[in-house]
């Protein structure tokens, strides 16, 4: 007895083609025949092994934190690192990832973010959004509030201010790099804000 069709397709290839689409086109703009074309399958392929727009949407999203956002965020706790080198290269690593020369350039999430305002994204997905826009802030507070050196530059005081001030520079980064603008010309951006919240 026949236990049914084979996949002709790879799963994480294809949610990790999902994934590109998303980050060249935003949620709204891509369409089931953008996603499904790069994807290499057909619309009940899809449907069956992901749901619809929105369930693909959301794996795609934690594909995209738990492949790409949560390894960089490693690097802002290695041993034997000086706080400002974990933090120039956690930085420095994200633009790198924003500038790559493939067709998706800036930020995935930042990108998908923006389109909060339209009201046009399903409610799971803005959720995991809005989360996944909170984590950068909550770790650079955290890192701030217990890192040793950290507290010994004083940038516990006003933890949640420099976090901030970090998150909002790598958004704009993300946007400059969306428009062409080289790692090498943004990596001043970096140590000017480092500088700028006193990491010595």
């Amino acid at each position: 007895m026949s236990s049914g069709r084979k996949k002709l397709f790879d799963e994480n290839t294809a949610l990790n083609a999902a994934m590109d689409v998303f980050w060249q086109k935003g949620y709204v703009g891509a369409s089931l025949t953008d996603l499904t074309k790069r994807m290499g399958i057909n619309k009940p392929s899809m449907y069956s092994a992901f749901g619809n727009k929105e369930a693909l949407f959301v794996k795609a999203t934690q594909c995209y934190i738990d492949t790409k956002m949560k390894p960089l965020i490693s690097l802002l706790f290695e041993e034997k690192v000086t706080l400002k080198q974990r933090l120039k290269n956690h930085m420095m690593s994200i633009v790198a990832m924003q500038c790559d020369t493939s067709d998706a350039k800036g930020c995935y999430l930042a990108l998908c973010q923006s389109e909060l305002v339209s009201g046009d994204i399903p409610e799971q997905a803005e959720q995991l959004l809005k989360e996944a826009d909170a984590m950068p802030i909550q770790v650079y507070t955290e890192l701030f509030n217990s890192d040793a050196e950290a507290i010994k530059l004083g940038l516990n005081n006003n933890a949640q201010a420099n976090a901030l001030s970090l998150y909002t520079i790598l958004k704009g980064t993300a946007s400059m790099a969306r428009s062409g603008i080289d790692k090498s010309e943004l990596e001043y951006s970096i140590d000017s804000i480092l500088v700028g919240i006193g990491v010595q």
